[in-house]
């Protein structure tokens, strides 16, 4: 194969492309490109094996995208890609003492895990008294929004 008037062979091409996507995968850590260079390297396999160059294109998609498919999801699984929880994130669902009184559209306190957060309602109709049990239903911005037990 003749690639910028080099001789080359088709090998070195798929070994090349290989370590282009390794490069891409190392920068951008999406854990997606590293299929695709699993794929340029047993495409790189096939043509050292002298297969005609359709079939090492087919290894190359059929590899790449059945790597893609089945390995990423475990991958990402077993090394909790995406899914740590920050320390704000880890709140949602914990419970907590209502510190002062949480009017109807106004904010209160809510003592949880020893720290001190202004906390509103879930609902704006409802007032939540001071000693009321709560739990944190979600985050807005730096309050907690929070529901009575």
């Amino acid at each position: 194969m003749e690639l910028f008037g080099v001789i080359m062979h088709s090998a070195l091409i798929w070994v090349f492309i290989a370590v282009i996507f390794a490069v891409i995968e190392a920068l951008t850590m999406g854990l997606t490109t590293i299929w695709f260079s699993a794929g340029a390297v047993c495409a790189a396999v096939a043509s050292m094996l002298h297969a005609p160059m359709l079939m090492q294109v087919i290894v190359f998609l059929v590899i790449s995208v059945v790597l893609l498919y089945f390995t990423k999801p475990l991958a990402e699984k077993k090394l909790r890609i995406g899914q740590e929880k920050t320390n704000v994130d880890a709140l949602i669902g914990k419970k907590g003492i209502v510190l002062t009184s949480i009017a109807p559209y106004q904010a209160g306190q809510v003592k949880m895990d020893g720290q001190v957060w202004t906390a509103v309602g879930m609902t704006n109709d409802v007032s939540i008294e001071a000693g009321t049990e709560v739990t944190v239903a979600k985050i807005q911005g730096v309050k907690l929004i929070v529901i009575e037990e």
